[in-house]
């Protein structure tokens, strides 16, 4: 297989996801709440088997998913993804504890995870968080007396303030910290089990000083508001009001957090595209339809020849982000070095299309289109957003641009 084709076996899980979408999720997602995590919807995607493949398939598969039950319900195919950016972080750099005690209750769809990048003031500037993570009071306090407490600082790691100590370790149990501020724009926040949260260790580091947690949403000082949004899906901010973690809920290294936040979000935007060519698939399918059977002006909408060519550049526009996006989910498959700028490439042509594709449905269509209920309306609403979160289109070509201008450096 290459990454420009689909073998038959691949096809026909396309078609059954999409059968299966439309007859035993769409439903679940019609009775759902907005703006709240539809359990009941997530509890039928594990049983199909599909949270598992989350952690058990390539980048490839999970495009194929997201496009394909994008197509029937938006519901579904984001309930999925919100399961795989939230547990991913514990899937690939996760203790055997972490892994033990959640990715059992996330493929089952019984925990619901999530994934706490974003706050007010550092959006698309992920390396600018300010969430704090400092030394536990408790333990800080009992630093004077070094050699009598048995407690190192670090102060001397490369690329550390010396005035920012980080406590590395204790003999009579783990480093503790306590988390200080607020996330917001979390999806599936404030009604998730559990958090992948993001925090400064390190003052004044940037990107080097982040750490990531595995956070139960039951610690104490952990709270959260829900957010009234374009789209219906559960997003809401935290408040973290000294909320104690320890060691043995770092994710990855302490410091290295933005290395766990990025390979997640390269394994995960190309498949934003999928999602984004599932929806533009589904409002092309639509205007096919539309125009073929409506009347105007003494034949059909397809004769006429300014209806037909924006419908060929819809489909053009969407099997160019598919190709592009498979492209990148099997260059990430492969292990090959220009992960990020493919990455980057797929989740900008393929949310950038979509946009175009469903606004150009919803003209040719007119007024029904605007109905609330309508498919496109639906779209219409869903599509927005994608071109914002994992990182904004403006910062998919800045990341476009350094990964050229480095490559043309290193010749």
């Amino acid at each position: 297989m290459t990454a420009f084709s689909l073998e038959p076996a691949q096809l026909a899980w396309c078609a059954e996801l999409r059968t299966l979408a439309a007859e035993r999720l769409h439903p679940l997602a019609d009775k759902g709440e907005p703006g709240h995590v539809n359990r009941a919807l997530v509890a039928e995607l594990g049983s199909l088997g599909l949270l598992g493949r989350l952690f058990t398939s390539g980048a490839l598969d999970l495009c194929l998913m997201r496009e394909s039950l994008a197509y029937a319900c938006t519901e579904a195919e984001t309930a999925l993804a919100l399961q795989g950016l939230g547990a991913h972080p514990v899937h690939a750099y996760g203790t055997e504890a972490q892994r033990a005690r959640w990715l059992p209750r996330v493929t089952a769809g019984t925990a619901i995870a999530a994934f706490a990048l974003s706050e007010p003031g550092a959006g698309s500037d992920a390396a600018a968080l300010e969430l704090r993570a400092e030394a536990d009071a408790s333990q800080a306090d009992r630093s004077s007396d070094v050699a009598q407490a048995g407690r190192s600082w670090d102060v001397a790691q490369a690329g550390r303030s010396s005035d920012a100590p980080v406590l590395t370790a204790a003999p009579d149990g783990p480093a503790r910290w306590r988390l200080t501020g607020e996330k917001c724009w979390i999806s599936n926040a404030p009604e998730a089990d559990f958090y992948t949260v993001f925090a400064r260790t390190t003052p004044g580091a940037g990107a080097r000083g982040v750490t990531a947690f595995l956070v139960p949403a039951d610690r104490p000082g952990l709270t959260g508001r829900g957010l009234d949004m374009l789209s219906p899906h559960p997003i809401g901010a935290l408040d973290f009001d000294a909320v104690p973690v320890t060691a043995d809920d770092v994710l990855g290294e302490a410091d290295r957090g933005f290395r766990v936040a990025m390979g997640t979000l390269n394994l995960f935007r190309p498949s934003v595209g999928a999602f984004a060519v599932g929806m533009a698939q589904a409002a092309l399918d639509a205007t096919l339809a539309h125009t073929a059977g409506r009347d105007a002006f003494g034949g059909k909408l397809r004769d006429l020849q300014a209806v037909s060519h924006q419908v060929a550049e819809m489909a053009l526009r969407t099997e160019a982000a598919r190709l592009m996006v498979h492209a990148a989910a099997s260059a990430y498959d492969r292990g090959d070095p220009d992960v990020p700028r493919r990455s980057a490439m797929a989740k900008l042509l393929a949310t950038e299309t979509a946009q175009y594709v469903v606004d150009t449905a919803v003209q040719l269509h007119g007024a029904r289109a605007l109905q609330r209920g309508h498919l496109l309306e639906h779209l219409y609403r869903e599509v927005r957003a994608p071109r914002i979160y994992e990182g904004a289109s403006e910062v998919q070509r800045g990341i476009i641009a350094k990964e050229l201008y480095a490559r043309q450096e290193a010749r």
